[in-house]
């Protein structure tokens, strides 16, 4: 049997599990030819998820006429540089190499490619779809890219563009015969020019929909395959939900426990740790300076929480930090931290372990000005007493770092669940 995991890659809409509210909800406003806007942390399985969408058979199974979409899949990270006429031409040609079946269609737009292509030219080919009855389904991956100016895309450009977008989607005649599920990297209400405080903000005609990590249930059956359950159990724990460290791990761990195959749970964590590190990079570095400062105030609590008889105590932190919601509400909202709630306020801990591992060294590995270089946006967070402590503690951490990685060793979990 194949490989049933894809690592570095979308996963095929036939492979494609989990995720069902998600997917009711847009195809509920394909149906209605409305339009959504997808967005999750990297890794979250957003390509995937348009691949499940822009399968016929799933919107077949949500009661969707596939005879009249015309279903034009869009990533905007192959428009280089971004441009709104690169991005009108890469529809309008989509558009037209999905009407092969229906060529006297195929022949009336196509001669627009051989002009200037505008948002007027896409408009045009809707009309003529919505005479024959069709619809188009845009699926727009990595929306992002369309909200950053470059060199022949200024701000002003961006705001005409995004104005045409709505335009297109809401006040059009052909609106009715358009549906847009767009997909970012967090939700359009944050990136993109500033509003206009006299007019509708330009991503108002989306509904929002986040994907997140995985749920126990959907863990379950994305790795129903791996045997025993106890592995699979632990597997999920050292995943913490996220897609693609999933499917990283089900992928590695698939080939270790192959008939003819040593199971080696060293080298099933080197490459594990080797082919996840871009993950954990991507979300260090999206995270602003007092987002990096709450997360290394976190790892220090957990490394607090694990040593014994020192003189160093972080306990009043602990209290200080659910005061800054707002940016730990941001942080979980993208997968990074969970919070609990206890009787002297909220709890927040690392989605998983391997997180935690990757904060800490980089405590571990920061030059001994840490407190200095990040003095401004730890006094966003802590007072000058309680900087001292955080000082000192950062400190012995550096100078225990056996100790400390010992906390953070993941391995030994696994170990006893490891296939012999």
């Amino acid at each position: 049997m194949a490989n049933p995991f894809f690592p570095g890659k979308p996963v095929a809409p036939e492979h494609f599990v989990s995720r069902t509210s998600e997917i009711n909800f847009a195809c509920d406003q394909i149906s209605n030819r409305s339009h959504c806007a997808i967005w999750g942390g990297p890794g979250m399985g957003k390509t995937s998820f348009l691949r499940k969408l822009a399968s016929e058979q799933t919107l077949q199974e949500h009661g969707i006429d596939t005879s009249k979409a015309v279903i034009v899949l869009l990533n905007c990270q192959n428009i280089i540089p971004f441009t709104p006429a690169g991005f009108w031409r890469e529809a309008l040609t989509l558009l037209c190499d999905q009407l092969d079946s229906e060529p006297q269609l195929q022949a009336e737009i196509k001669p627009s490619l051989e002009r200037t292509v505008t948002n007027d030219s896409l408009r045009q080919a809707i009309r003529r779809l919505g005479r024959k009855g069709k619809f188009l389904l845009l699926l727009v991956d990595d929306f992002d890219v369309a909200l950053v100016s470059n060199d022949q895309y200024t701000e002003a450009e961006m705001g005409t563009f995004l104005a045409q977008c709505r335009s297109l989607a809401v006040h059009a005649e052909e609106a009715q015969y358009l549906s847009m599920i767009v997909t970012s990297l967090e939700p359009l209400s944050k990136p993109g020019p500033p509003l206009n405080p006299k007019a509708s903000p330009w991503y108002n005609h989306y509904l929002f929909q986040s994907l997140k990590l995985f749920t126990t249930g959907e863990l379950v059956q994305v790795l129903n395959i791996i045997r025993p359950p106890t592995l699979r159990g632990e597997i999920i724990n050292i995943t913490g939900g996220h897609p693609t460290l999933v499917q990283t791990a089900g992928f590695l761990l698939w080939g270790q426990i192959q008939p003819g195959n040593t199971p080696d749970i060293k080298t099933f964590a080197r490459d594990f740790e080797r082919d996840t590190q871009h993950i954990f990079q991507t979300i260090w570095t999206r995270c602003n300076p007092t987002e990096q400062a709450l997360l290394m105030l976190i790892a220090l609590l957990d490394v607090d929480g694990h040593i014994a008889d020192k003189k160093f105590n972080l306990n009043g932190i602990g209290r200080i930090l659910s005061q800054h919601r707002r940016w730990l509400g941001e942080l979980e909202d993208r997968g990074v931290i969970i919070s609990s709630s206890t009787e002297t306020g909220k709890f927040y801990s690392f989605t998983l372990s391997l997180i935690k591992k990757w904060v800490t060294e980089e405590i571990l590995n920061t030059s001994d000005n840490l407190i200095r270089d990040r003095e401004k946006e730890f006094l966003n967070l802590i007072s000058h007493g309680q900087m001292k402590q955080v000082g000192g503690f950062i400190s012995w951490v550096k100078n225990n770092p056996d100790t400390v990685q010992t906390l953070l060793d993941w391995i030994s979990k696994v170990l006893p669940f490891f296939p012999k």
